[in-house]
């Protein structure tokens, strides 16, 4: 079978121990509701081969879970306006500098936690010129927070989508239905991270490695599923 790369992308990689092949998965738009294990095993059935590991986009499985809200059906309180400036707006992704992304950082991590956050932020943005702060201190599931963007296809490019809900009992839920190692990941154009994995032996740095230049992309390839598998040691 021939594997074509998302453009701009390159279907293999070499890390310390090998070259590996990241094969997109195209799909169609995964819905909320969704039975995310039934999606990934209909498009990568016919695929698989032994000890390839799967990994999928946060974004997909969180909004198969439900945890994707309509940017017009979102009331922001006025300390989430307040607090959604003091945030640096990076040029690959809205993040927490809007006040609907700010309002579920307050509800999924705490408002003490977030005030913190929005406070050493300040300071250090304002005093010693350091940014990404506030990420730091709030934490995984704030930075796992995506606003809406122009790139994400229809109709999530108006949703506010969460971080996915235990993503490691998820990856071991896709994995025993597959029957394929499985990692739920974070992976953009600044750096990414394994937010969930099938199997507690699974290196997640090694993953991000293999996935550091993000091969899936960002929207319109419709590629929330990939293929890691290694081709050469």
């Amino acid at each position: 079978m021939e594997y074509v790369a998302n453009e701009n992308k390159e279907l293999t990689r070499e890390v310390d121990d090998g070259i590996y092949q990241r094969i997109p998965v195209k799909t169609r738009v995964v819905m909320i509701g969704d039975v995310i294990e039934d999606v990934v095993y209909e498009y990568t059935k016919d695929i698989l081969k032994e000890d390839d590991v799967v990994f999928i986009s946060e974004k997909c499985v969180a909004i198969s879970q439900g945890r994707a809200y309509k940017m017009s059906e979102i009331k922001p309180s006025r300390l989430a306006k307040f607090l959604s400036k003091f945030v640096y707006k990076s040029p690959y992704g809205i993040g927490l500098g809007i006040p609907e992304t700010m309002h579920f950082a307050i509800k999924e991590c705490g408002l003490i936690r977030i005030l913190f956050a929005a406070f050493a932020a300040a300071i250090c943005t304002k005093v010693f010129k350091i940014k990404g702060v506030f990420y730091r201190i709030a934490g995984e599931k704030a930075a796992s927070i995506d606003g809406p963007t122009p790139g994400t296809l229809p109709p999530f490019n108006e949703y506010v989508v969460l971080g996915p809900k235990e993503p490691d009992k998820t990856a071991k839920k896709i994995s025993d239905k597959i029957g394929a190692r499985v990692c739920i990941v974070d992976i953009n154009d600044l750096g990414g991270k394994v937010l969930g994995a099938s199997h507690e032996d699974i290196n997640r740095d090694k993953i991000v490695k293999i996935l550091k230049d993000n091969p899936l992309g960002q929207g319109h390839q419709s590629t929330p599923i990939g293929i890691i598998r290694k081709i050469k040691e």
